[in-house]
């Protein structure tokens, strides 16, 4: 089963202009890439006005709903207990959207429905790579 999930979300942008603003956005899960997570942001946020895509670890995602996590480009925590708050650092600066806790959860949920945790190796395909590699598949 090569099931994509994609899952709309509405994130508040948190600018230092006055107020949050409202961001259509999408979590995004492949199967084929199981240990990713992707987030799409529209152009009209960017200040190229291209789309941007992030991606980071799955992991990540579910740890930050529950107690702050990484380090990185991404950061994710907690925000009382119906917000997430995700942090996009990049050398132009650094972007902070707020999601609604219940739509990260709903995603991860599927994303684990698609391939359970802990068994994302076996999703990567690395035995039938590895035979195609070395002439054996």
């Amino acid at each position: 089963m090569n099931t994509v999930i994609d899952h709309a979300v509405q994130v508040r942008l948190i600018a230092t202009t006055p107020g949050p603003y409202g961001v259509p956005a999408v979590l995004h899960y492949q199967p084929a890439d199981p240990l990713a997570v992707r987030m799409s942001f529209p152009p009209e946020i960017s200040l190229d006005g291209s789309a941007v895509d992030w991606a980071f670890a799955r992991e990540l995602l579910a740890e930050g709903v529950r107690a702050p996590a990484g380090r990185g480009d991404v950061r994710v925590r907690p925000c009382g207990p119906d917000r997430t708050v995700m942090e996009f650092h990049a050398d132009e600066g650094i972007a902070m959207v707020q999601l609604d806790t219940v739509d990260v959860r709903r995603f991860l949920d599927r994303s684990y429905e698609a391939v359970p945790a802990g068994s994302e190796l076996a999703h990567l395909g690395m035995d039938r790579g590895l035979a195609e590699l070395f002439g054996t598949a």
